[in-house]
């Protein structure tokens, strides 16, 4: 039969307290060695026992292993102070946007014509100087976008008149080409030349066009 289940309490039989110490210190001595052969660790034990004598357990220099705990400890104390530094610095680089997203929202309703009524007369009269503003900036930024499209349309109404003007002087030479291909052979020379003449009076005519300065005052 197994041993029955022992109650964690101390013991108040000096040498049956005595008697277990023992055992239990060669116990959680060989476990610390077999730890820390098993799994490549660093290992210290100290203990301490009621009538004041120590004994101790260190696969390395015990002393090297203390100092090794204690710089450790210190530098996780040394991360959590930082972070907890940074996460005062966030929180209130949090509020100061949320603050100043509130005051944008704020001009803006005010700009919209919303929420006026929490404006005294100074500011109301700040707000109008502000519209104003915005609005002769808007009107002279287009007057100048109307401007800018008339010479625009100016220009190119120029262009389409010389590319029409082009277009009729081609059209008429090949009328006029075409006419004195079908004249009768043996007409007299003088009449040819008449003919041209007054064919090429009639092309000039369609290539000189309306005068530009009358296209600029439409």
């Amino acid at each position: 039969m197994g041993r029955g289940k022992i109650d964690i309490k101390r013991i108040e039989n000096n040498t049956n307290r005595q008697v277990t110490f023992c055992k239990r210190r060669n116990g959680l001595l060989k476990k610390a060695y077999e730890l820390s052969v098993l799994c490549d660790a660093e290992v210290a034990l100290i203990i301490f026992s009621s009538r004041g004598r120590v004994y101790e357990y260190a696969n390395n220099n015990i002393k090297s292993t203390i100092d090794r705990y204690r710089k450790a400890t210190s530098d996780a104390s040394t991360v959590f102070t930082t972070q907890e530094i940074n996460a005062q610095f966030y929180q209130q680089e949090s509020k100061k946007l949320r603050q100043q997203i509130q005051v944008l929202q704020n001009s803006n309703r005010h700009l919209m014509g919303e929420g006026l009524s929490s404006l005294n007369v100074k500011e109301l009269k700040q707000l109008e100087s502000r519209l104003e503003r915005g609005i002769s900036r808007t009107r002279s930024k287009k007057h100048e976008m109307i401007l800018a499209e008339v010479e625009y349309l100016q220009k190119r109404e120029i262009q389409l008149e010389q590319e029409n003007a082009c277009i009729r002087s081609k059209i008429a030479e090949q009328e006029r080409l075409q006419e004195l291909s079908m004249m009768p052979p043996g007409q007299d020379y003088n009449a040819m030349q008449a003919y041209l003449a007054q064919n090429f009076m009639q092309v000039n005519g369609l290539m000189e066009g309306p005068p530009v300065y009358s296209m600029l005052h439409k």
